[in-house]
This record gives C-alpha cells, structure tokens and sequence, in this order.
C-alpha cells in the first residue's frame, strides 16, 4: 500500500451517519454496509450544494477513545457550509485542519480492498512513530471512476 502525508484545511461534510464500532462491524450486525446502501438511495448529492459532488466522503468522527471504541460514520459530500437537515436525515459533520497520513489501496473489489487497507493501517499504527489524533479520518471515492469490482481509494488518517 502506497502512503504520503498532505495537509488539509477544515471541511464540512453532509450526508447519512450511524454510529458504531470496529467491534460491531466485523461481526453480523454491522451497520455500515446498509449506510451505504440508504446512501445509495438517497441522492444526497442532489439535496444540496456539494463543493465537488464527484467525491464522496466516508467520515469516521466522534471517536469514543480511540480504534477500538464507539465513533460515528457519515457517508456524504462536502458541503460549503454547516448543515443539520435532521427532517431528512441528513446530518453534517466539520473536519478540523490536520496533517493526514494517507493511503492508497491496491485496486480490487471495493469492499475487500478498503477492509484489508483498515487492516493495514491499524497494525501500521500500533508500531508506528507517527500517532493518529482520532480527530477525523476519511475514506475518498471518486464517483467518476467507479467501478465496485476494480477500485481504489485513498484513506487520510488524522496524525500528529
């Protein structure tokens, strides 16, 4: 898996949320794969101002503690300013400035390839120098290109 670290200013994103663990998602009740689906299904693209609607964001925020607590999931755009359409269901979140570690996964099915990357990144972290602040990490798709069975996304981890 490839890495490099980028600096990016705060953004807000907007779209369906649910709270969870790493716990929770690796055993039958997991939620996020239906998040994905109410996305999906929702067009939230098409509910508001997206500042780039090709790319969509999965946000992991709110950390309990840190891996191996509660955090909450949003699955959206990003939006130009703070939203709150609980009416809808959709929600906003704001991602603070950070230095990101981030990284490329190989190109695969979407959903094997984002699992082993979080594989990765989790035992990375556990002998790294680098340490992760749990402050808002994100998963990038880009909507131009994607393809379920052969794709690639770039995971930016909040760090120090």
């Amino acid at each position: 898996m490839n890495t490099y670290f980028a600096q990016k200013p705060k953004m807000t994103l907007a779209g369906v949320s649910i709270r969870t663990t790493n716990e929770v998602e690796m055993g039958p009740d997991g939620g996020l794969s239906r998040l994905w689906e109410t996305y999906f299904q929702s067009n939230i693209a098409g509910q508001m101002d997206t500042v780039k609607p090709e790319y969509i964001y999965a946000l992991y925020t709110d950390y309990e503690s840190d891996a191996s607590g509660a955090y909450t999931v949003v699955i959206g755009h990003e939006v130009a300013g703070e939203r709150h359409l609980a009416d809808s269901g959709i929600v906003s979140a704001a991602v603070p400035e950070s230095k990101y570690m981030v990284f490329t996964t190989k190109k695969g099915p979407v959903f094997e390839v984002v699992s082993q990357a979080w594989g990765e990144i989790w035992a990375y972290f556990k002998a790294s120098t680098e340490a992760r602040t749990y402050t808002g990490d994100f998963e990038i798709y880009d909507s131009r290109n994607f393809d379920p069975a052969n794709t690639q996304v770039e995971i930016y981890i909040a760090i120090e």
